[in-house]
């Protein structure tokens, strides 16, 4: 089971965590704080730079404390959180479904975040 939540944890950490500098850095093609920002302004999401930074700081950190294994209630509140408003302001408009940009891959990380949560990180942890 520990090596189960290890392999978990480190695809689905570090996997938000890259998803965090896409847009607090552009990196992985991403569009950093700045085109991130604009995008967040163009739906409604005001400030967008300063809001772009807290979505990017939750997944990236949330994802490294998550790979790492260690604080795990705040890095899956940080997945949870970011989740929801992805939700409230993109996805929900459109259905379930992420093809049609729907809520099928937020719903998914919320999930994974509250199963982690509410299991433990194992004990293959950095500290």
């Amino acid at each position: 089971m520990d090596e189960g939540l290890l392999v978990i944890r480190l695809v689905f950490g570090l996997s938000m965590a890259a998803h965090g500098a896409q847009k607090l850095f552009g990196w992985f093609g991403g569009h950093g704080l700045k085109g991130t920002g604009q995008f967040f302004e163009s739906i409604g999401i005001r400030p967008g730079i300063m809001m772009a930074l807290l979505g990017g700081l939750g997944e990236f950190v949330g994802g490294l404390l998550l790979a790492a294994g260690v604080w795990m209630p705040v890095a899956c509140a940080l997945f949870v959180v970011t989740m929801l408003v992805a939700i409230v302001k993109v996805h929900g408009k459109n259905g379930y479904w992420a093809t049609s940009g729907g809520i099928e891959y937020n719903l998914a990380i919320i999930a994974v975040a509250v199963g982690l949560a509410l299991t433990g990180p194992g004990t293959y942890t950095l500290f």
